[in-house]
């Protein structure tokens, strides 16, 4: 049985005065839960002072991106060395938001998971289609095309060290959420395309996260798919008492 995850992708948003504020909400009404993995991804500039919080806590750290090279000539970037030196666990990978306005291509993202992996960091890896990919019939072209390009050359032993979230693009932000039904037929397409490259035990074992307008009255529905194993939020983790409903709804959520 896969342990669900919930991550919160606090993306552009947070002082680190109202970062604290968040993370000390969240981590005294979230002490008791262990059921579920919880994650806050804030801005680089917060991790240091949410890590100092969250000593002792059960609520994991992660970073919304990094960069591939330890260290050099690369202005304006983050190494993994600099996240886990800042205390985070994790860091968020492709998602649609870097690919749309940033240039992040398959490529990049295969050698940011391999530098995460070579840190001990945890990769949450994104994939999904954009409104004209899917109107088109082309998800499955999309998603296996993402699939093949992010994993490029990856073990079974290094897949099984990662999360993958599903972010059906049209979904992020606009309030608009794929049917259970939308969200389980992605998510077990990634299940069949990584059983077909590493074999149904490592298959099984990875977590698949959904992401895309997570709110605390459809959690329950969407995780209690077969293959959903939890949820990237975004604009609904900015808020304590939202994020932690979401987390207490994927509770006791029957398969």
């Amino acid at each position: 049985m896969r342990k669900s995850i919930i991550a919160g992708n606090w993306k552009l948003n947070k002082t680190c005065k109202e970062a604290v504020e968040l993370v000390t909400e969240l981590n005294r009404d979230l002490s008791e839960t262990t059921d579920v993995d919880v994650v806050v991804c804030p801005p680089f500039t917060a991790l240091r002072d949410i890590s100092d919080v969250l000593v002792d806590s059960k609520i994991g750290l992660g970073a919304q991106n990094l960069y591939w090279e330890d260290s050099g000539a690369f202005t304006g970037e983050i190494s993994a060395p600099m996240i886990k030196d800042a205390g985070a666990q994790y860091v968020i990978i492709g998602h649609s938001e870097r690919r749309q306005f940033f240039g992040e291509t398959d490529e990049t993202v295969n050698k940011k998971i391999r530098a995460a992996l070579a840190h001990d960091l945890t990769p949450i890896v994104c994939v999904g289609e954009m409104l004209e990919d899917r109107e088109a019939g082309k998800t499955e072209d999309v998603i296996k095309t993402q699939f093949s390009g992010s994993f490029a050359g990856l073990s079974a032993e290094e897949m099984e060290k990662l999360v993958i979230a599903y972010e059906p693009v049209w979904a992020i932000g606009t309030g608009k959420t794929a049917t259970k039904e939308q969200a389980q037929e992605v998510h077990q397409l990634i299940r069949q395309l990584l059983t077909a490259a590493h074999g149904e035990s490592t298959a099984e074992s990875i977590r698949i996260q959904y992401g895309g307008s997570v709110k605390p009255d459809n959690i329950a529905e969407l995780i209690a798919q077969p293959d959903i194993d939890g949820a990237l939020v975004g604009g609904a983790s900015l808020k304590a008492d939202s994020f932690t409903q979401i987390v207490k709804n994927s509770l006791g959520v029957a398969k």
